[in-house]
């Protein structure tokens, strides 16, 4: 008989078998209705396969769907990265189908002409009515407009008859890029990484890239123009651009329907699910050959994939850390190899295991050393604070205050960053020294003034500021500890009151279209000054912008993170590139208490490799990524004795292995969590041990009670 295994969408560790009735004919990829206890669920066929007989009954599948079967290479990509990550392969088809899963648009009301009724008078605007439509179905607005009459005219028709209305599920109409439509002008640097990339997807196969360009030096151009040479050669290419931020898509949309005349297709949580089945529809009939998304795009069933992009491959939000946990960048490079396709990796600060491969000569090297046209680098200064110490409860010292000033008398404009949501991190009790934190959670409430409420920003929880502390009951005890935007912004407010000023952060801009809205009152100079975190310090360019200050350029040097050097180099240089984008020069300027940080004085000599190397022989001196490989194993459960008893008995159960070894089990640093206990263990592997391996027989000699939840972090980048 014939067997087809089936990924059900759960969270179930294998495919299911399913007997093959006669005379269905099913191949890989195809989507099924198949049983599962007393209901159909659908099904994604993963093998279909012959077998003499069973020993036990199969039961069969239902029937065959309707809905467009996913490509072969999509199932394999799935397939690949449920054993990278360690997931349930069932869970990650899920991720590919959930385009599919959301509902269908509304069906639009349209008109279209009955054959052989003539109208009962000829008038010269029923006329125009009738030419206007000819063959084809439009809505009464449309029509009404195409033939200049008023909407009553289309009533009439269809009240004679001579018209008839109809539904219509309008399918997604996206329209062709023209790769000839608006050619950029490009430097030598631009056009020979251009050409580079266009030929790498010309040779066909995998072929993977380094775009590596300083802050403004036209990486978005070169690969447009890239991927117009992709478009040219084969006008059936699919392209995808991944980016890690919602609030960056509007301004890239922009640039490509300006560069090739039609708007690339979205895909992201903003986009509302009916569009987001048009996109995944589109997309499987190849007829969308550009999407812009987010990490999930990578889950889309394209049938012609040439070229993917993973533009600010350094950022951490490529990381995907709830429900499936991988990393967008590394499942692009997967997805690049299995399609044959070329995958581009772009930044001005790429991570440090991308530029071990681009040093290894596993990806291509392509470098943009110089900005684009007449902009310059900013000029990056410390801004030693031993010496300078802002006054009691002030933030900005007075040679920032002093440049902010001069900069605003030039009529330019200023972004002041600290990478801190909120008013104040922390709220304590002068009484007691009680610190306020969450209900069964570990982490700090944040103070945000313009709510006046207390905010954990790990669980959501809130609660309005209290009168008097929780723990002793004094009265107006409780104090804010340490600058957030808003207090840097009040502070801003005070220093300069006529300054139009505005922060920048999630909270302020919660959404896509409050954030586009907010990019753009900062591109069109109706903003002075602008307090922002890290949401203003990726990828926008703001022209007018020449100073930028970053409050507290020690905030992400604190703490045992591995990666803590390397994401703050990334971000401050990421920041301050914001500086000087236009005609005008920019500078930026670092309050540091420790201003002899090599993180710190590489960004002020403009040293990117002196930081790398220095870096990298750390790294390797202790065998960490990228010279090793690094899995944690998270637990938690709401009961704490539970947790404590796995723990250990993972512990007890560890294979021996060579070039490897395992730390932990330890309390997490975030204990506590939603009420749930939590604890970590932490494997480091050389590189070319399958850490994958290690994992699944380690942990297929314990039981996991249903009370506690494991989760595996292949390459961890959070150790909270």
């Amino acid at each position: 008989m014939k067997v087809a295994s089936v990924l059900i969408p759960l969270p179930v560790p294998e495919a299911f078998d399913y007997e093959v009735p006669e005379g269905l004919n099913l191949t890989r990829g195809d989507q099924v209705a198949a049983p599962l206890g007393p209901r159909l669920v659908r099904g994604v066929v993963a093998e279909v396969f012959e077998t003499t007989g069973s020993n036990r009954r199969l039961k069969a599948v239902d029937a065959r769907l309707d809905d467009p079967p996913l490509p072969p290479r999509v199932v394999d990509f799935v397939e690949w990265a449920a054993r990278w990550t360690l997931s349930p392969p069932g869970e990650m088809a899920a991720t590919a189908l959930k385009g599919l899963r959301a509902p269908r648009p509304r069906p639009e009301r349209r008109v279209r002409r009955v054959e052989r009724r003539q109208p009962l008078r000829a008038t010269p605007a029923r006329l125009a009515v009738l030419e206007a439509l000819g063959a084809q179905t439009l809505t009464p607005a449309d029509l009404a407009r195409a033939a200049a009459v008023s909407s009553g005219v289309i009533k009439g028709l269809v009240d004679e008859g001579v018209l008839e209305t109809v539904e219509i599920t309008a399918e997604a109409a996206f329209d062709a890029p023209d790769p000839d439509h608006a050619p950029a002008t490009l430097n030598s640097d631009q056009a020979a990484a251009a050409e580079a990339l266009s030929q790498g997807v010309a040779d066909g196969g995998f072929k993977p890239f380094l775009l590596d360009g300083v802050t403004g030096s036209g990486k978005t151009e070169a690969y447009l123009e890239a991927i117009a040479r992709v478009l040219r050669a084969e006008p059936t290419a699919q392209i995808l651009i991944l980016l890690p931020e919602i609030a960056l898509t509007q301004a890239l949309i922009e640039r490509i329907a300006a560069r090739f005349g039609a708007a690339p297709a979205e895909w992201h949580s903003g986009v509302a699910p009916p569009r987001r089945r048009q996109v995944w529809e589109a997309v499987s009939a190849g007829r969308c050959n550009i999407v812009v998304g987010a990490r999930s795009a990578l889950f889309l069933p394209f049938v012609n994939l040439r070229l993917v992009i993973v533009d600010e491959e350094h950022d951490t939000s490529f990381k995907q850390e709830e429900g499936l946990v991988y990393h967008g960048r590394d499942l692009a490079v997967a997805r690049a190899r299995i399609e044959g396709a070329a995958v581009v990796l772009a930044s001005a600060t790429p991570s440090l295991e991308t530029l071990w491969n681009a040093q290894q000569g596993r990806y291509a090297w392509l470098k943009l050393g110089a900005r684009h046209g007449v902009a310059v680098m900013p000029d990056i200064a410390l801004l030693d604070l031993r010496q300078n110490p802002p006054g009691p409860q002030t933030w900005l010292s007075q040679p920032l205050r002093e440049a902010i000033g001069e900069t605003l008398i030039r009529k330019e404009q200023v972004l002041l960053f600290l990478n801190r949501r909120g008013y104040a991190p922390v709220v304590l009790c002068r009484a007691c020294g009680h610190r306020l934190t969450a209900p069964d959670t570990d982490s700090w409430l944040v103070e945000h003034r313009y709510t006046g409420r207390l905010v954990c920003h790990l669980t959501g929880f809130s609660m309005p500021r209290p009168k008097l502390c929780p723990s002793c009951g004094a009265e107006d005890s409780l104090v804010s500890v340490g600058p957030g935007v808003e207090r840097v912004e009040e502070e801003v407010r005070q220093l300069f009151p006529e300054a139009r000023t505005a922060v920048f952060s999630s909270d302020t801009v919660p959404d896509g279209k409050s954030a586009r809205a907010l990019i753009q009152r900062m591109t069109d100079g109706e903003i002075d000054i602008l307090v922002a975190t890290q949401a203003a310090a990726k990828g926008h360019n703001f022209p007018g912008l020449t100073l930028v200050g970053v409050v507290d350029a020690d905030l992400g040097l604190r703490g045992g993170d591995l990666r803590a050097a390397e994401r703050t180099y990334q971000l401050l240089a990421q920041a301050t590139g914001r500086a000087g984008r236009a005609d005008k020069p920019g500078r930026a300027l670092l309050q540091t208490w420790t201003p002899e940080h090599p993180v710190l004085m590489a960004l002020a000599a403009g040293d990117r490799d002196a930081f790398v190397e220095a870096e990298m022989a750390e790294r390797e001196a202790a065998s960490l990524p990228p010279y090793g490989r690094l899995a944690a194993i998270i637990l938690s459960s709401e009961n704490a004795q539970a947790v404590e008893k796995l723990s250990n008995d993972l512990a007890q159960a560890i294979p021996n292995a060579e070039r490897l070894e395992v730390y932990g089990p330890a309390d997490a640093p975030l204990a506590l969590v939603r009420g749930r206990r939590r604890k970590r263990l932490l494997v480091r592997a050389d590189r070319d041990v399958n850490i994958q391996a290690f994992l699944r027989a380690w942990l297929s000699r314990v039981k996991v009670p249903g009370s506690v939840r494991l989760t595996v972090d292949v390459d961890p980048y959070s150790f909270l």
